[in-house]
C-alpha cells in the first residue's frame, strides 16, 4: 500500500489550520510544533507561529496541563506518577506540571486509589493472600499511583 504524500501548506494556510487545530481541543506547544513541521514549515516559521498562537490564547501550557491532568485522573483513573511522566513527555514545564497536580485534591486522589484497590482485589481470584495483594499493588502502581501510598493503603484496608 502506497503512503499518501503529506500536503505542504504555506505559512498563512498553516496558521489558519493551526488555529483550528488548537480551537478543536486543548493542545500543548510540542503537539502544535510537531504538526507545523509535519505540514512542511521551517523552524523559523514554526516558532513565529507558535509565538502568535500563544499571544492570541490558542496555546496555553498551564491550561493544557490542568485539563490533561484532570481528564486523565477523573476519566482514566491515572495516578500522579503516570500523569507527570506523560506531561514531561510533552515537554511541559515543571511549573505547569506542579500547577496541574494542585488541581487534584488529596481526598479525591485517595478515594480513587482506594476504589481502584477494592475493585481489583475483588477481581483477582488468588487463594494466597500475599500473592493477591502483590498483584493488586502491582496493578495500582502500574496505573501511576505512588508505591508507598499503595502499600500503606493495602495494609490499612486488609490488615496485612
Amino acid at each position: 500500500m502506497e503512503e499518501k504524500p503529506k500536503k505542504i501548506f504555506t505559512r498563512e494556510q498553516a496558521y489558519k489550520k493551526a488555529q483550528d487545530y488548537c480551537a478543536y481541543q486543548e493542545r500543548c506547544q510540542q503537539e502544535v510544533r510537531d504538526k507545523l513541521y509535519y505540514w512542511g514549515l521551517h523552524s523559523e516559521d514554526v516558532e513565529n507561529l507558535i509565538a502568535m498562537l500563544i499571544t492570541e490564547g490558542f496555546i496555553n501550557e498551564e491550561r493544557f496541563a490542568k485539563i490533561f491532568a484532570g481528564g486523565k485522573f477523573r476519566i482514566k483513573r491515572w495516578g500522579k506518577v503516570k500523569i507527570i511522566n506523560e506531561l514531561k513527555l510533552r515537554k511541559i514545564s515543571k511549573y505547569c506540571i506542579n500547577k496541574a497536580m494542585e488541581e487534584i485534591g488529596h481526598k479525591e486522589y485517595m478515594k480513587s486509589l482506594s476504589d481502584l484497590i477494592e475493585k481489583k482485589a475483588k477481581e483477582i481470584k488468588e487463594k494466597n493472600q500475599y500473592k493477591k495483594f502483590n498483584k493488586v499493588a502491582t496493578y495500582a502502581i502500574s496505573r501511576g499511583y505512588e508505591r508507598e501510598m499503595v502499600w500503606d493503603l493495602l495494609k490499612e484496608k486488609f490488615e496485612i
